[in-house]
Parts: C-alpha cells; sequence; structure tokens
C-alpha cells in the first residue's frame, strides 16, 4: 500500500465504499441509516480530500470523516454530544436509564400526548422494531411517508419530553 495512489475518484469510492459502510453498519446496525451516513461521509470528503496522497491516508481520512458522520448522526438522534465512539462507550449511551427510573411513565405520558398516527409509527418503528418498509405495510402508506410521519413524531416528542422534564 506504501507510496500506492487512487486514480481518482471513482477509483477511491469503489474501493472504500464497503469498507465505510460495514464499520458505519457495525455502529448502527440499521442499513438504512448506514447507507444515508455512507453517502454523506462521500460527500463531506468530496472536497477536502487529495485524491493524490497514498491509499493508506485517504482510508485514513474516510475512516475519520466516518466518525464524525457517525458522531453527528448520534448528536441528532440522541440528543447529545457523543465524542468518543468505543463499543463500551456507544452501547452504554444506548442502554443507560440516566437515573431515570420512571422512563417507561415518561415515555407512556408523551406517547399519550402525540397524536394516534405519530403514536402508531413511533410504536411500530421503536417499541416493535419494525423496519420502515413493515411499518409503512402496517399504516397503509408510503416508506417515504413514514419517515415524515417518524421526523415529525420524534420532534413533537422531543419537545413534550422538554416540558416534562423535572
Amino acid at each position: 500500500m506504501g507510496d500506492e495512489v487512487y486514480a481518482g475518484w471513482e477509483e477511491i469510492y469503489r474501493d472504500n465504499v464497503d469498507r465505510v459502510y460495514r464499520t458505519l453498519f457495525a455502529k448502527l446496525g440499521n442499513r438504512a441509516d448506514a447507507e444515508d451516513l455512507t453517502t454523506e461521509v462521500f460527500l463531506a470528503a468530496l472536497r477536502p480530500l487529495r485524491v493524490a496522497a497514498p491509499v493508506g491516508q485517504v482510508r485514513a481520512y474516510l475512516l475519520a470523516t466516518a466518525r464524525t458522520v457517525l458522531a453527528g448522526h448520534w448528536r441528532r438522534t440522541l440528543g447529545r454530544e457523543i465524542t468518543t465512539l468505543d463499543d463500551e462507550r456507544v452501547e452504554i449511551a444506548f442502554t443507560e436509564q440516566g437515573g431515570l427510573p420512571d422512563q417507561p411513565d415518561r415515555v407512556a405520558a408523551i406517547l399519550a400526548e402525540l397524536p394516534e398516527r405519530y403514536r402508531k409509527v413511533l410504536r411500530l418503528r421503536f417499541l416493535e422494531g419494525c423496519s420502515v418498509k413493515e411499518a409503512a405495510e402496517e399504516l397503509g402508506v408510503s416508506v417515504g411517508n413514514v419517515k415524515v410521519l417518524q421526523h415529525r413524531a420524534l420532534r413533537q416528542a422531543a419537545r413534550l419530553a422538554e416540558g416534562t422534564q423535572p
């Protein structure tokens, strides 16, 4: 690998897209998000990445960009800053109760305040673990509509959660 360089962007993409995708999928466990974030990684790297850089440097840069994109994704979806990406801390961030023993009650209270469609999409996606496609079939709407409903439901739930915190 030493001084070897890529011929151009197409070669960089073809050689690294699977590597970046697998890295993101391993952290997310969600194909759709891993695909979206893989696209974000290459778009973010497009301008600053030097095509003439050695292969090892290109791969290292893409991995660093993937970490940054992933951290931004978690910050947006979890609503908190995550600055390290080691597996132990990621697992803690997704499983810790945060010292809130009444969390199931809070979730139920927030869901009860949401409109029926929002409540149903969140129940399907997050409580029953349905994929976007499965939720779309259950709701009788398109995949795109489920994504929009989920986004709006999460935003409204977050606003409600802010108002219900002690």
